[in-house]
């Protein structure tokens, strides 16, 4: 099996590439590592590979915050520079926009 490389880290701001939202990213699973019914609901056509990095975000979207699992093909690099509102943000990462730093380092 080949062993991929995260393109992302932790705390980095980016946009999803195709739908309005963008997120900070807390978790990185190095393969898809979410449920089959979650898999399916994707559309065949839009549908991305099993076999590369999928990330965790604290997303933002103009009417909502939530969390969002997303492919690394569909993601790239946030550079607006406006600040995210999430809630959750403060939990989980000292610092602000361009400087976000985990509180503290859990593994599963």
């Amino acid at each position: 099996m080949k062993q991929r490389t995260a393109k992302y880290r932790i705390g980095e701001v980016v946009r999803h590439r195709v739908f309005p939202f963008r997120g900070i990213i807390f978790d990185v699973d190095p393969e898809f590592a979410n449920t089959e019914e979650w898999w399916n609901s994707i559309p065949a056509e839009v549908r991305p590979s099993r076999d590369q990095p999928f990330y965790h975000l604290l997303a933002e979207n103009d009417q909502s915050e939530y969390i969002a699992y997303v492919s690394e093909q569909n993601l790239v690099p946030d550079d607006s520079g406006e600040p995210l509102r999430n809630p959750n943000i403060a939990q989980i990462f000292d610092g602000q926009l361009g400087a976000y730093k985990p509180k503290f380092t859990t593994a599963h």
